[in-house]
């Protein structure tokens, strides 16, 4: 709808439209940073159709991304960077991803493990009781008749075009926008569809939204405050009602060198990091909290080999140590490394759940 506002629509369909924007312009140059992050593999075959016709009526593309194989597949030539240098020229057709992937990160490209399946069934984490949520935007969608049950040490894959419902389940879930019976959302056995964000963490929930900037983060402030605003309780950060700045400092400094963020200390401010440095704070800010119930959106949306792999195994390790973990994501590769089950969001309903091996 072109009347809709930008800052309405989920992050997915904003990199749409600023893709179209620069197509409609026919450039004689096309620079794009990570353009597909957040699109489906039928976007992502669409817009290839669209840049190979450009680049074969004489458009000149620069190509800046972390997707590998995208790379191999769209580029005649590629540079590596790391740490602002350049650190190779090649012709991505010649190298593996795994070899493209090791010249990124400077070190040997390792996969994560295989979980062990579980010996006996666990308990129910998180319950979802035919949760139906009105969208606050005219545009957006309602969420109709949405059903689980996710056991300790599971991992259900939510994966869907981006505007089927996945912002309004994140904030259903988040304690964003309440439901409207307290059974329809229950954690961790306690019925929680009338708790906001604060009493949802109080039972060991954690969240980790689509949008880093505004949402996950405020961007003016340091990373230390980041990290308080949402890990106060669970972290202990406070002392006599007061921020206990030692503490908060601590616990910040562990999340940057745990997920190895690149950044300047925990004074510095949220917005001088990188998309993709910014992510690995904020997964690790939830992650390092213990949570027995972990949400989290589009989780390596923006970011490279080396941080992918750090936060599929925390993911992977949260689990393993008993949490129950809902992804959210348009990365159907992501989605089958990491699930255990996988169910689809489609106009505002969710598919049954089918074990991830048989799908």
């Amino acid at each position: 709808d072109p009347d809709r506002v930008v800052h309405d629509l989920s992050v997915g369909e904003r990199q749409r439209i600023e893709i179209v924007r620069c197509l409609l312009q026919s450039p004689k140059l096309l620079i794009m940073d990570e353009p597909t992050s957040v699109l489906t593999p039928q976007e992502v075959e669409l817009l290839f159709v669209t840049l190979r016709r450009l680049a074969s009526e004489g458009c000149s593309i620069l190509y800046i991304s972390h997707k590998l194989e995208e790379v191999r597949a769209l580029c005649s030539a590629a540079t590596v960077m790391r740490l602002g240098r350049n650190v190779a020229s090649v012709n991505p057709a010649d190298c593996t991803v795994k070899e493209l992937a090791e010249t990124m990160i400077g070190a040997e490209l390792r996969t994560p493990a295989a979980r062990p399946a579980s010996a006996s069934p666990a308990p129910a984490q998180l319950v979802l009781d035919r949760l139906n949520i009105r969208s606050s935007n005219p545009f957006g969608t309602d969420l109709k008749d949405i059903s689980l049950s996710l056991a300790a040490g599971e991992i259900l894959g939510l994966a869907g075009i981006a505007g089927n419902g996945q912002a309004e389940l994140m904030d259903a879930l988040s304690g964003e926008v309440l439901a409207g019976c307290p059974e329809t959302v229950v954690i961790g056995g306690v019925p929680a569809g009338h708790m906001g964000p604060a009493d949802r963490r109080r039972l060991r929930g954690c969240f980790v939204p689509e949008e880093r900037n505004g949402h996950g983060a405020v961007t003016t402030m340091s990373l230390s405050d980041n990290a308080f605003l949402s890990a106060y309780g669970q972290a202990a950060l406070l002392r006599f009602g007061l921020i206990d700045r030692t503490r908060t400092d601590a616990f910040a400094r562990r999340i940057i060198d745990r997920f190895d963020v690149r950044t300047t200390g925990p004074a510095a401010k949220a917005r001088s990091l990188s998309g993709g440095n910014l992510q690995k704070f904020l997964v690790g800010r939830e992650v390092m909290q213990d949570p027995a119930v972990l949400v989290i959106s589009q989780p390596t949306w923006g970011v490279d080999a080396g941080a992918s792999l750090a936060i599929h195994e925390a993911i992977l390790a949260l689990a393993q140590a008993g949490a129950a973990v809902v992804i959210i994501s348009q990365d159907l590769d992501e989605i089958f490394v990491l699930a255990d089950r996988i169910a689809v969001l489609a106009g505002g309903r969710m598919s049954e759940p089918v074990p991830a091996r048989s799908a």
